[in-house]
């Protein structure tokens, strides 16, 4: 589409991108300019918060692993 074009229809090229989700091309002077929607949420943002430690974060610092450690030989 060209900047000529979007601009005679400017409200129904910006409908059409909320309605539908697809970006459109918009052409002026050799350059490309893409005119997308913007994403409110993704997937992780849905995703339910849950506790994962068991403790406290201060505790994992003090934890001794040497006796359960064992070296690659």
């Amino acid at each position: 589409m060209t900047a000529t074009h979007l601009r005679k229809h400017i409200y129904r090229v910006i409908d059409q991108v909320t309605r539908t989700g697809a970006p459109v091309e918009i052409t002026c002077r050799g350059a490309v300019v893409m005119i997308v929607p913007k994403v409110t949420s993704s997937r992780t943002s849905r995703l339910k918060k849950r506790a994962i430690l068991k403790c406290r974060p201060e505790e994992l610092v003090d934890i001794s692993w040497e006796a359960s450690w064992k070296p690659f030989i």
